[in-house]
């Protein structure tokens, strides 16, 4: 299976020029398993609410997390994306990222 990955906004793009080369290679990679792989551990992505996922990421003690949506079926649309420095998601930015998805839907 391929899924065709899409940005929404200039969330993602902010967030990943706050990355360095080896973090943005791990973050690629994951994102590259999304597009090919029809199912993924819960080590990489998780559901959160509302039709709303996160790709999970860790490298070197660091938590990320990428909020995304798939859009009928195929399409994966990425939106912001946070280091995690808190035990759960916060929900500023769980509401943040459910903002942009119905954006996302009014502007489609």
């Amino acid at each position: 299976m391929k899924r065709k990955i899409i940005l929404y906004g200039d969330h993602f793009q902010r967030f990943i020029k706050t990355l360095n080369e080896k973090e943005l290679l791990k973050l690629n990679y994951i994102i590259s398993l999304l597009e090919t792989e029809d199912r993924l551990p819960i080590k990489f992505i998780k559901f959160i609410r509302d039709g709303l996922y996160e790709i999970r990421m860790e490298y070197r003690g660091n938590t990320y997390r990428v909020f995304f949506i798939f859009d009928e079926g195929q399409i994966v649309v990425l939106f912001n994306g946070f280091q995690k420095k808190t035990q759960k998601t916060p929900i500023n930015e769980i509401e943040k990222a459910l903002k942009i998805k119905e954006e996302y839907y009014e502007n489609k």
